[in-house]
């Protein structure tokens, strides 16, 4: 990776130059640091609880921010026993490397081991909360993907579905009425975006992973709740929805997390809430949902070229609804269960338990197989059904019995799903909110 390098990169932080495919294997006590002195190390914070994993024996897993986040100050040692010695105030982030080499290498670690570098070199720990380090992953294809979720209404949790750790975010600060409304949420960037209702307007919180900290998020020109979104990179797309006096939407908004700022958008053709929004082939959908004045179930969707600014529709788009669902209020079944893996799309038909596959061409669905036995729903609710990478991950639990939540994972290929379950937590069992952050 760095020709002449490479031997001194690998003594002081191994996972960085091992291939990819064995960072998972490493021990998560791996980062005792050393840089500048041979005497001074710190290992990664491990929690007290031990969860438990399904796959394999491993170490006891994370119960804080504190290690992975950087919102935790180092602690000071003294003048003669500082971790990085006098490099660290001089901007050098590995003793005897210029900085554009230690940089190349240090954005191929994983980003579970960030904390523990950053907790003894301030300048490493000055490009996680820049941001600068996650703009040059991205820059240089290293993408890692975690899920973010909530079994708790104020309580979130990320999974990094490589190493099998869990790890807590700090709690949101918010009132009952937020508690009690309708909440959508968006990973963007380095962001997690929750939306949902305080009184009469409706508010946004963002979590930042840069400051492990919940901050308000900006005002969205056209506040809304119930809407289709996705993100790409550093950029997301709303669409439909509605207003705080339950008038549905047609109009859409696009938010750079760079900035912090939204942009209008055109309307799409037909207004719709409780929709699903995905990009694919570069281009943002919109599917399913409900419109018109007698909340019908609309089964065309709605495609967004990003160059034109244009909307195109296309009929007969939605997976469709079983029998069961078409017995029911179209306003108790949860927006279409969909994920895009590789740009093509999937969707999980919570009634049948199955796996369905788009094909773009014919523009129809097909079973593919199953879905996990275990992740059940109510009406489609309760259930997370995601894209995480090259693979898709359920999220979910009996509904009865036992409480705990599971991760599964498939990666799509010829055959049927064969799901592999990544991890197992005692928890609630129903998921409220999911998002997944690529970075």
């Amino acid at each position: 990776m760095l020709e002449g390098r490479s031997c001194l990169v690998s003594r002081l932080f191994p996972s960085s130059c091992q291939p990819e495919a064995k960072w998972p294997y490493m021990t998560y006590h791996l980062l005792e640091v050393e840089i500048g002195s041979s005497n001074n190390k710190r290992q990664l914070e491990i929690d007290s609880e031990e969860e438990e994993h399904p796959q394999r024996k491993t170490p006891k897993l994370l119960d804080s921010w504190e290690g992975i986040g950087m919102s935790q100050p180092s602690r000071e040692q003294p003048n003669n026993r500082r971790h990085a010695g006098n490099s660290s105030d001089s901007g050098s982030i590995i003793n005897g490397l210029d900085r554009d080499n230690a940089i190349s290498c240090l954005i191929r670690c994983s980003r579970s081991d960030y904390g523990s570098i950053a907790s003894v070199n301030k300048s490493f720990r000055s490009l996680i909360r820049s941001g600068e380090l996650y703009k040059l992953r991205r820059l240089n294809g290293v993408v890692e993907h975690w899920v973010y979720f909530s079994c708790q209404l104020l309580e979130w949790e990320a999974f990094d579905p490589v190493r099998g750790r869990w790890m807590h975010l700090p709690r949101m600060a918010s009132n009952e009425c937020f508690m009690c409304s309708d909440k959508e949420s968006l990973a963007v960037g380095t962001e997690l975006l929750v939306f949902g209702k305080e009184m009469n307007s409706h508010v946004i919180h963002r979590y930042s992973l840069l400051t492990n900290s919940w901050s308000p998020g900006t005002r969205m020109n056209a506040p809304r709740c119930l809407f289709g979104s996705a993100s790409l990179g550093e950029i997301a797309i709303l669409a439909g929805g509605c207003d705080s006096g339950g008038n549905i939407l047609s109009s859409a908004e696009q938010y750079n997390s760079e900035t912090q700022t939204w942009e209008t958008l055109p309307s799409m053709s037909k207004p719709r809430k409780m929709c699903s929004g995905f990009f694919m082939d570069n281009k943002f959908y919109v599917i399913g949902g409900i419109g018109g004045s007698e909340n019908t179930v609309l089964t065309c969707g709605e495609e967004f070229d990003l160059k034109t600014k244009t909307w195109r529709e296309i009929a007969n788009m939605s997976p469709g609804r079983s029998a069961a669902a078409n017995e029911m209020p179209a306003t108790a079944e949860a927006p279409p269960l969909v994920a895009v893996v590789n740009n093509e799309l999937y969707a999980a038909d919570y009634a049948d338990m199955e796996v369905k596959k788009y094909d773009k061409v014919e523009n129809e669905w097909f079973t593919v197989g199953r879905l996990p036995e275990r992740a059940m729903s109510m009406h489609g609710w309760g259930v997370a059904f995601r894209a995480c990478g090259d693979r898709l991950i359920v999220i979910g639990g009996p509904r009865s019995g036992e409480t705990f939540i599971e991760v599964n994972s498939w990666v799509p290929g010829e055959g049927p799903p064969e799901w592999n379950i990544l991890g197992r937590k005692r928890s609630g069992n129903f998921v409220y909110n999911c998002a997944v952050m690529g970075c």
